[in-house]
């Protein structure tokens, strides 16, 4: 019996996965791939048989199911499987799906985490998605529902969401229905991390505006306190010192 290990590729460039996950993946027999990942990491398993099972929204692609069963037909053959995800594995990547379905097989796994599409787009940006005093409380959360349904809440400082791109006009109106003010900080992000990434700032009210920008474009749109731009501190009034050598009488 083999084992899986599921490793977070990161949300664009190859350096920006983990050493552990890049020794890991070194490793593999077997990689199943995400759509988004970085093909350069290719390069870290050249060995491996490589499976492209990538979801893409609004296309056909790999179904969960077909997901699950590769990963423990894979792995009952005495492969070192690794899943390959895009971001973090535990955001948003169906993590316990997968979980579940290699438990239940009796398979071994591990998980090795990744930077998630929502930190490298503050990163990208010099915003903090945390600031000291206004900025205490974070929300990640995926912009449509599993029923097609869009969905926007207030209910952190700043609320990040995912997988945004086409709805920006209706997230906008989402997000002032649920309470937010119409000056409300914005920042979108489209393939955070990568070298191609494109970011823009807009008022709430105005958020439509981006939707041609990121069009097609994998996008995180941060709302809120860690969509602000970070000020110059002012500089501290200081006052000088002189420091009394000791006199050489010698």
């Amino acid at each position: 019996m083999g084992r899986v290990a599921f490793i977070g590729a990161g949300p664009g460039a190859a350096d920006l996965i983990t050493l552990r996950g890049a020794r890991l993946l070194a490793q593999a027999d077997v990689v199943l791939v995400d759509a988004l990942v970085d093909p350069a990491l290719r390069e870290l398993a050249p060995g491996a048989r490589w499976i492209d099972v990538g979801k893409r929204g609004f296309r056909r692609s790999a179904t969960q199911d077909m997901i699950n069963a590769l990963l423990v037909r894979q792995a009952q053959t005495g492969n070192l499987v690794v899943r390959l995800k895009g971001g973090d594995p535990s955001v948003f990547g169906r993590l316990d799906e997968e979980l579940a379905a290699l438990a239940q097989a009796g398979i071994a796994a591990e998980v090795v985490p990744g930077i998630t599409a929502a930190l490298a787009a503050a990163a990208d940006t010099r915003r903090p998605l945390t600031r000291r005093g206004r900025g205490r409380s974070v929300s990640l959360t995926t912009a449509m529902t599993r029923d097609g349904t869009l969905h926007a809440s207030h209910s952190a400082d700043t609320e990040v969401f995912y997988m945004a791109g086409r709805q920006l006009g209706a997230l906008g109106r989402r997000l002032a229905a649920a309470g937010w003010s119409g000056e409300t900080p914005v920042s979108v992000v489209s393939r955070a991390g990568c070298a191609d990434r494109l970011h823009s700032e807009h008022r709430l009210a105005d958020l439509a505006q981006a939707a041609m920008l990121h069009n097609g474009r994998p996008t995180v749109v941060v709302v809120g306190a860690g969509a602000t731009g970070v000020m110059p501190a002012h500089p501290a009034t200081t006052t000088e010192t002189a420091i009394l050598q000791p006199t050489d009488h010698h």
